[in-house]
């Protein structure tokens, strides 16, 4: 029998699966979009050969009324067989393109982890006049988002972007709290990365995305940013730059130290190093302000905690920490439809979604101006004059 932790910790990974999927009783469905005269023609994209389809993108329609999934696209035929058979697809292709000429569908997620992908693919679909749901990180550097972004606005669609944290019901509510005084004025962040073998260039790309998307939503955006990053002790060039295996586009380092400058003396660090992981503490961001201390962990539910301390002593200093209640929030939080529910809701009303490729372009380009930080060794101004990658893969 399992024991009540192990009830509480769900991963991050099994939450987005559920709350991405739609699964009964999680997500609520928006009733603007319950059941419109034609079902909106839905359709996913993904590429099994380089690995499974991201946290649950491919089924993100299932379960919503007036939506039909009326194809997948991947170039794995066992891959697109496999998929098109659990999500109900009427049709599947090995070219996207074809796919999106034949089927013209309103509505596209963009499946695979692969952001190398990305740009070309959702451009393909907004010019094929579909709104798309894209897996994270959004792109690999600056100028790919200012075309999509671009295009996006130019054609009035609405591109959603997997950072699904901010999301999370315990997160809203304390970002409700934040903003009626809970922690009064906000002094630091300090964010560490998942610091497993990934640890540096790939964690901040693939996890460190997610926690700069949350600095970004509790304070604003960043003024500039400053970093050291390692690789095997030396600091890297731009000869370091490597592909892994989800590629995402070249990585540096395997540690990484970095700090942004925030509106209001708000500062940031990021941390990546694996030999910090036991002592630099879970996944994560701490936020701490004049009146206390909380910890989104981000692999543990409940998933904010409050720090409650005690003044030193001769006999030392204790913390504690305790699950946050969102009852401290005195203000009515609006119904959470999850992301892909936003999104749909904001298609309908022609707004940005929560989780916008505006959110999910800045998160990228946080990356990026850690890397320019790095190899200039100088303080690194947002938004960044310099669109392109950093770094150069030989």
């Amino acid at each position: 029998m399992k024991s009540d932790l192990e009830h509480r910790c769900w991963t991050r990974r099994r939450f987005c699966n559920r709350i991405i999927a739609g699964v009964a009783g999680t997500v609520a469905v928006p009733q603007a979009l319950a059941a419109p005269a034609t079902p909106l023609r839905a359709a996913v994209i993904g590429h099994t050969g380089r690995g499974d389809y991201g946290h649950g993108l491919e089924k993100i329609f299932l379960n919503r009324a007036g939506i039909e999934t009326v194809a997948v696209a991947d170039p794995d035929e066992a891959g697109r067989t496999r998929i098109a058979g659990q999500i109900g697809a009427k049709r599947s292709y090995a070219d996207c393109r074809e796919m999106l000429a034949q089927e013209r569908p309103q509505l596209v997620s963009v499946a695979m982890r692969q952001a190398d992908q990305h740009h070309d693919l959702i451009l393909a679909c907004l010019r094929a006049g579909a709104h798309v749901y894209s897996e994270k990180p959004f792109v690999t550097a600056p100028f790919e988002a200012d075309q999509l972004l671009a295009e996006a606005a130019r054609r009035g669609l609405k591109i959603a972007v997997a950072h699904t944290l901010r999301m999370l019901p315990m997160i809203v509510a304390l970002r409700a709290a934040v903003r009626e005084g809970f922690l009064g004025d906000l002094s630091k962040m300090r964010a560490y990365g998942k610091q497993d073998t990934r640890a540096g260039g790939e964690d901040m790309m693939v996890l460190g995305t997610h926690l700069f998307d949350l600095m970004r939503m509790f304070a604003g955006d960043p003024v500039w940013c400053s970093a050291r990053v390692l690789w095997k002790g030396h600091d890297i060039t731009s000869r370091d730059g490597r592909i892994v295996k989800d590629n995402v586009g070249p990585v540096a380092g395997d540690e990484i130290f970095a700090t942004f400058a925030f509106a209001n003396g708000l500062n940031g660090t990021f941390t990546s190093a694996q030999k910090l992981r036991d002592t630099a503490g879970p996944w994560g961001i701490e936020i701490f302000g004049s009146k206390g201390a909380v910890r989104i962990h981000c692999d543990l539910a409940p998933n904010v905690f409050v720090r409650k301390t005690t003044t030193w002593k001769a006999e030392g200093k204790e913390d504690h920490w305790e699950p946050f209640d969102p009852a401290v929030v005195k203000a009515t939080l609006p119904k959470n439809p999850g992301p892909v529910g936003d999104w749909l809701e904001a298609i309908e009303a022609d707004r940005e979604p929560e989780c916008s490729a505006k959110n999910g372009a800045w998160a990228v380009e946080m990356v990026m101006g850690v890397y320019q930080g790095a190899l200039s060794g100088r303080r690194i101004s947002f938004p960044l004059p310099n669109r392109q990658h950093p770094l150069m893969v030989g």
